[in-house]
């Protein structure tokens, strides 16, 4: 199990939800992909070995899939 897991709430452009779940589904790091309704329209499970890796998941994976329009990605933390 990798050392840093987030949740990573993507917004599209309009009808685009489902291909950029599909899509985002295909990148290593990603556990799940999900399209969802509400204010975000995809929500991510990712993990990576540390933050740093995360940050480039994030930034030159997922944000370069076509259609994407913002990000917000929230680190799972343990209380």
């Amino acid at each position: 199990m990798a050392d840093v897991q987030s949740y990573i709430l993507i917004q599209t452009e309009v009808g685009k939800a489902a291909q950029v779940a599909l899509e985002v589904r295909n990148i290593e790091g990603v556990d799940a992909a999900e399209d969802v309704t509400g204010p975000y329209d995809v929500i991510v499970r990712a993990s990576a070995p540390n933050v740093d890796d995360l940050g480039k998941l994030v930034v030159a994976k997922i944000q370069a899939v076509e259609g994407i329009t913002r990000t917000l990605t929230c680190p799972v933390v343990h209380l």
